[in-house]
């Protein structure tokens, strides 16, 4: 009995100090800048709603936080880099939702996609809007999808990398609508766009709000948007489910991360 009470005893105290620990952590963090890594190159939209996002943790924790683009390997490189970070909550990711299948694609990685970081924040979500370069001749999706079943593998998409929201959304047209269109990969949105606006690749899933400036221009076709109900930025864009295409349904999301271990108090 007497064992156990020291045992009950010791157990109280050790809690006690890392309740004691932890207050000490909250109270203190943060004492420095910290690091928001964004595993995409300047530009696209993880890079852009991230800069927004870090300006507003900057005012509201009166610390620095700084923007860092590790682009490379369909963001392989700036997750690996967040993951191997101290767990103090200094080095962070911000992630888009291609980040939950680099393990399905890349089973060889040096890190876990969910076991080696902690969740801290979901920040947004967006549709994806498929634009079509004017130069195609396709006015809406139907005319596009002649097109690609005419001339089997003519027609490109681009994406920002293998595995992304984009590429995965061109995917699922392309089976969906059982036709021969070519996947093009790129090393984040910002790098396609050149190309994209001169038709050497014709076709893109993209976020509607990247995409919206060139659409209102007319210099790329905005054929549909993937989200369920159609897009108030643009109402006479129909979604891939009034099209007939149910399976084009794709929703992406950015969150933050932290390396496995981020104390509670932190978070």
């Amino acid at each position: 009995m007497i064992t156990i009470k020291r045992r009950a005893l010791a157990l109280a105290c050790a809690l006690g100090a890392f309740a004691a620990s932890t207050a000490v952590q909250a109270q203190a963090f943060p004492d420095h800048a910290i690091r928001l890594v964004v595993a995409f190159p300047p530009g696209g939209a993880t890079d852009v709603i991230a800069r927004v996002l870090a300006q507003g943790l900057t005012d509201e924790l009166k610390q620095t936080v700084l923007v860092d683009n590790k682009g490379g390997a369909s963001g392989i490189i700036g997750s690996e880099a967040v993951a191997k970070a101290p767990a103090d909550g200094y080095t962070l990711l911000f992630a888009p939702s291609s980040h939950a299948t680099l393990k399905e694609l890349y089973p060889n990685l040096s890190f876990d996609p969910l076991k080696d970081f902690t969740p801290i924040a979901t920040v947004a979500r967006t549709a994806y809007i498929y634009v079509v370069h004017p130069d195609v001749g396709a006015k809406n999706l139907k005319e596009l999808l002649d097109i690609a079943r005419a001339k089997p593998g003519t027609i490109a998409y681009a994406s920002t990398g293998m595995g992304t929201a984009q590429h995965l959304a061109g995917e699922a047209l392309r089976r969906a609508a059982n036709v021969d269109i070519l996947h093009v990969p790129y090393k984040g949105s910002g790098a396609v766009r050149g190309d994209l606006l001169a038709g050497r690749v014709q076709t893109m899933f993209d976020n509607v709000a990247v995409m919206l400036p060139y659409v209102q221009r007319k210099e790329l076709l905005a054929l549909a948007v993937t989200s369920p109900k159609r897009t108030p930025f643009l109402p006479d864009v129909p979604t891939m489910r009034e099209l007939g295409l149910p399976e084009v349904e794709i929703e992406g999301w950015f969150v933050v991360l932290g390396p496995a271990g981020v104390p509670d108090a932190v978070v």
